[in-house]
């Protein structure tokens, strides 16, 4: 005979409550039937799960050791039954979408706004994480959608592009370079600028391109992601290049956008996993996605054209 759950179940009510008596009233049972079930985990494990004194159990480094194992189990019961819950919330259909950070602050408001009017009753659930997470999720199947920056399909899934423009400066008002329309490489000579981090790709590109050119930026400061880059040029700390989403997002708000000689595209790929059932759902999303992405394109080049 293997170890039950029920097993499992008497041990963690003796953990939790000290004693027989205190587990056997909060599982509702005897205290001849946790004391059974005790020595018969005792004796199916060849455990030594706890010292009698005076009336209490104390346990062993054992039983210390088991307890890790059954926390994790039931921190994985109490994820299912939240699944399940939410799955009841949403009784006429859930969708599931994982992201970027960056996605979740920009493109997806709008789009789950004009989703949910045509759509009532659809919950969503949109999970925002970093990658290597993101891509891990993706190939698991956990997810309907998902959105990344790279064009590097994660295994087990099929993309396509969803949006696609050039990176962009970001100044703060009363910056000298906001006197030119068009700003070249050699505009950021001698500039204080502010960085994404090292591990960024397209910070990684834009360093090699003025590494060949021989242009030394001030780099003031680097910063884990674009909300936060924004913050600090706002702040008047110095410039930066960014992707269009963040700066449109942005714009207005004490800073202003400048198109850059240099082209760096910003790509952003809609990932289907392959072995996961679409649905009416998912298509109708995907419908709002590339909807929204070509209307930000369009209010993207506009703001450009009419920046001064």
């Amino acid at each position: 005979m293997d170890i039950s759950l029920r097993h499992i179940e008497v041990f963690r009510a003796i953990m939790q409550a000290g004693s027989v008596t205190g587990a056997a009233r909060l599982l509702f049972t005897s205290q001849p039937t946790v004391s059974r079930e005790l020595a018969r985990l005792e004796s199916l494990s060849g455990l030594s799960l706890f010292d009698r004194e005076g009336g209490r159990l104390l346990p062993t480094a054992q039983a210390m050791l088991l307890l890790e194992e059954v926390e994790r189990a039931y921190v994985g019961l109490e994820r299912i039954n939240s699944v399940a819950q939410s799955i009841r919330r949403f009784e006429h259909g859930q969708l599931s979408l994982t992201c970027l950070p960056l996605f979740s602050q920009t493109l997806l408001p709008r789009v789950c706004k004009h989703f949910q009017q045509r759509h009532a009753g659809i919950g969503l659930s949109i999970t925002a994480q970093e990658s290597p997470l993101l891509e891990e999720s993706l190939s698991a199947q956990r997810h309907d959608l998902g959105l990344t920056e790279s064009e590097h399909l994660p295994r087990g899934t099929q993309g396509e592009l969803l949006f696609c423009a050039d990176m962009v400066c970001i100044l703060p008002e009363g910056h000298p370079l906001l006197a030119k329309p068009l700003l070249h490489s050699e505009d950021f000579r001698g500039v204080d600028f502010i960085n994404l981090s090292g591990l960024d790709i397209y910070r990684q590109t834009l360093d090699e391109h003025f590494r060949q050119a021989g242009i030394d930026r001030r780099v003031v400061i680097e910063t884990t992601n674009a909300a936060s880059v924004c913050a600090m040029v706002r702040q008047q700390l110095g410039v930066a290049i960014i992707n269009p989403l963040s700066a449109m997002e942005e714009a207005g708000r004490g800073l202003a956008i400048r198109p850059l000689q240099l082209s760096v595209p910003y790509r952003v790929m809609l990932i289907r996993p392959d072995f996961r059932p679409s649905s009416i759902f998912v298509e109708a999303f995907c419908a709002s996605l590339k909807q929204e992405a070509s209307a930000l394109a369009a209010a993207l080049e506009r703001r450009l054209q009419r920046e001064p």
